[in-house]
């Protein structure tokens, strides 16, 4: 548990990092329901494989910068000569293989919404639109991880495995993990 304004944190929250403290208390764990909102988390969550979330999220503001706001109309367009770019901004992750990958999921990402209406009804449909409440921190992954994993792989998507996808299900909100002395265990925030 950690404390900052009386308030019990999950232990993961790093209270020296202001950002990820607005992040664990605004957005983590938050039922997201904008489509908008669950690409840009799912091109992000896709950066941090082998990496901390911590480090994406301290490049989040230059990853909106120079992936346009995270238009997914503009990501799907991208060519080499914007990949080329990509690839030489210090501010973001520079791993040819996630920004190629980022591009790509995106044109699969737009072409879940054609089928479903919108991604938020595929992803949420997983679940019948509820919340599990999961909050063992050494579970990374789980049977409805593997499935959408699976099912994204099969798609042609890269660099949503299993542990990126339940760490993708924790940030949008379908899987609550906040930690049981933690201030937003349960949805009670």
């Amino acid at each position: 548990m950690t404390e900052e304004n009386n308030k019990s944190r999950c232990r993961w929250c790093n209270l020296a990092n202001p950002l990820y403290v607005r992040y664990h208390d605004e957005e983590w764990g938050v039922p997201c329901h904008d489509d908008h909102a669950l690409y840009e988390l799912l091109i992000l969550e896709s950066f941090q494989a082998g990496l901390s979330w911590e480090t994406v999220l301290n490049k989040r503001a230059r990853f909106r910068e120079v992936y346009d706001g995270f238009d997914l109309d503009k990501v799907c367009a991208y060519g080499e000569e914007k990949i080329a770019r990509l690839l030489s901004d210090e501010g973001i992750i520079r791993n040819r293989l996630k920004i190629r990958a980022s591009v790509k999921n995106s044109r699969i990402f737009r072409d879940i919404q054609e089928e479903y209406g919108s991604f938020e009804k595929y992803i949420w449909g997983w679940t019948d639109g509820k919340v599990i409440y999961e909050n063992d921190p050494a579970v990374t992954t789980g049977p409805l991880s593997d499935a959408i994993s699976q099912d994204l792989k099969k798609r042609g998507m890269t660099f949503v495995g299993s542990t990126i996808i339940y760490a993708y299900l924790q940030a949008i909100g379908v899987i609550n993990a906040h930690s049981d002395d933690c201030w937003l265990h349960g949805g009670n925030g």
